[in-house]
């Protein structure tokens, strides 16, 4: 039965439909990640609560929790965020991974390999989504050659086997560029882009520009309808005046390529940013599986077809009817978003005036 001090505490459904999944499935382990502001202030009871759920409930919690920094584990991008780590008594739960990674001299470098991935190895390779005007109305197009690739990227290229790890193996083609949608800047926006440094932010829209040598600041899924439904501000890209697309915000998360995202920039940018980095996940479940006394020796000999891009075009009302549930996501608050506008406009001719 679910700790009472959790069903009382009203401020995070999910949570506690996270615990009650947990509990009622009897789940040999679980893994709970969320923001790090859940360890803060207030929220820190919060957290004391859910731990004592679930050693309450029979689970062995391995504390002290963590915060984990993608950038430690193969990842170009500096995202912090809460993980804890159970399994049920009489197993030892899991270890946090340990870094993989170290920051030597301003640049990253790792124990393990010769170096780990900066922005320039995670998305150079990906050609310019602006030299295809298709990409104004579609999120895909085709281009046969990608040209010279690094480490980092061959691996999201999946272009060898060692490349899927212990995964599935999936159909798809190689030559499609997706989840790339442009964005159609203004002239004016594109003009602060280029005179902006890289590693610096733009005064005006307060976007980060990336730079090659180094790491993405946090991806973050933008806001949800009560709050205007606004795209995540995207970085700005290091060689281009634009910001970068979602494909590229999953290069720099780490997500494979034969990986789809929804082809709209605000849903697809608000899967990324709402998600583990694919690497850091992969270290964590090693490390339950280790404490399962399980260790992969075969990867998978089958292949899987990617299911129907049909899926990824739906909006929130054709999917709840398709999939048979009710609409997840409330309506958009247009007063909320009137407002951001608002001052948008503000801050756009204050730039204006001092040009």
């Amino acid at each position: 039965m679910i700790g009472q001090r959790m069903l009382d505490d009203p401020r995070n459904h999910l949570v506690r439909e996270f615990v009650r999944l947990v509990v009622e499935l009897e789940a040999k382990a679980f893994v709970f990640e969320n923001v790090k502001g859940l360890t803060l202030g207030k929220h820190r009871q919060f957290l004391d609560n859910l731990i004592t759920t679930f050693e309450d409930a029979g689970y062995n919690v391995r504390l002290p929790w963590k915060v984990l920094n993608a950038k430690d584990y193969g990842v170009p991008q500096h995202r912090e965020r809460l993980f804890l780590l159970g399994t049920r008594k009489g197993v030892d739960a899991p270890f946090y991974p340990s870094p993989i990674c170290q920051q030597e001299n301003g640049c990253q470098q790792s124990k393990t390999r010769t170096s780990s991935p900066v922005c320039y190895d995670a998305i150079s390779d990906i050609p310019d989504a602006e030299l295809f005007p298709e990409l104004l109305e579609s999120d895909s197009v085709d281009i046969p050659e990608w040209g010279t690739r690094s480490n980092y990227a061959k691996v999201c290229r999946c272009e060898s086997l060692e490349s899927w790890f212990f995964g599935y193996r999936r159909e798809w083609d190689r030559s499609l560029l997706t989840s790339s949608m442009r964005t159609d800047h203004s002239q004016l926006s594109r003009k602060r882009f280029a005179s902006t440094a890289t590693g610096q932010v733009e005064p005006i829209s307060r976007f980060f520009k990336l730079d090659p040598e180094g790491i993405c600041n946090t991806l973050r899924a933008g806001t949800d309808s009560a709050r205007g439904a606004f795209t995540s501000p995207r970085p700005i890209h290091f060689a281009y005046p634009r910001c970068i697309t979602v494909r590229e915000m999953a290069r720099l998360h780490g997500y494979p390529d034969w990986f789809r995202f929804h082809v709209t920039k605000w849903h697809g940018a608000r899967q990324v940013g709402n998600s583990v980095p694919p690497p850091l996940g992969r270290e964590i479940a090693f490390q339950v599986i280790k404490s399962l006394g399980r260790s992969p020796s075969e990867r998978p000999q089958k292949k899987l077809n990617l299911g129907p891009s049909s899926l990824l075009s739906m909006d929130m009302s054709e999917a709840a009817h398709f999939w048979k549930v009710s609409v997840p996501i409330g309506r958009r608050d247009k007063k909320s978003g009137q407002m951001k506008r608002k001052q948008s406009t503000i801050e756009m001719v204050s730039a204006l005036g001092k040009l």
